[in-house]
């Protein structure tokens, strides 16, 4: 089996040909050349848990956000399906992220150091830019609604988060991460 590296540190593995070494690895590949495997950093394969960490827990908290929300107002809670509610999926995402990598790799690992800042700016999104934005919208729906203008299209006034929002979505973010750490064992 031939290895040829790209720039980019990906390693591509084709059948053996006789000139492989006078062709680039893009055109190797082209030249009905058969792609084995796609590996990196130095031959290790790619880890799924990494890629399924923030689908899953987008999947999981969806629901009990709902589910809380629905208790709370003691009816479908459909109006707060998006932005906004308990706990915040924002911060559950990152967070989840943030946990597999300290568990895998380390906290002194920079990719936890990337996910720890990436975090910091999704909570400070979530608590106090959007809140602003839910401001504004509620205002310019109250003048909207004073005007009586037939043109104003309903702004969604609940955007957001609070505290108590942001820590529920930390706490299941992290327990989430620790799940799929143990589910998915040491790719």
């Amino acid at each position: 089996m031939d290895s040829s590296v790209s720039p980019v540190g990906v390693a591509f593995y084709t059948q053996p040909r006789a000139h492989a070494a006078a062709v680039s690895p893009p055109a190797a590949i082209c030249d009905n050349a058969r792609l084995f495997a796609i590996t990196y950093n130095k031959g290790k394969s790619v880890d799924i848990a990494y890629l399924v960490t923030p689908l899953i827990t987008w999947i999981l908290v969806g629901p009990i956000k709902f589910l809380i929300n629905s208790a709370r107002t003691r009816q479908w809670a459909f109006g707060l399906v998006g932005n906004g509610g308990f706990p915040s999926n924002h911060s559950a995402v990152v967070s989840s992220m943030a946990t597999l990598i300290a568990l895998r790799e380390g906290i002194g690992h920079p990719a936890f150091g990337v996910a720890v800042t990436l975090a910091f700016i999704v909570i400070i999104d979530a608590n106090s830019l959007r809140q602003h934005v839910g401001k504004q919208a509620a205002a310019i729906n109250r003048v909207a609604k004073e005007t009586a203008s037939p043109a104003h299209t309903w702004l969604r006034e609940r955007m957001g988060h609070t505290l108590v929002e942001i820590a529920g979505g930390l706490c299941t973010g992290v327990a989430i991460g620790f799940l799929i750490n143990a589910v998915f064992g040491r790719g």
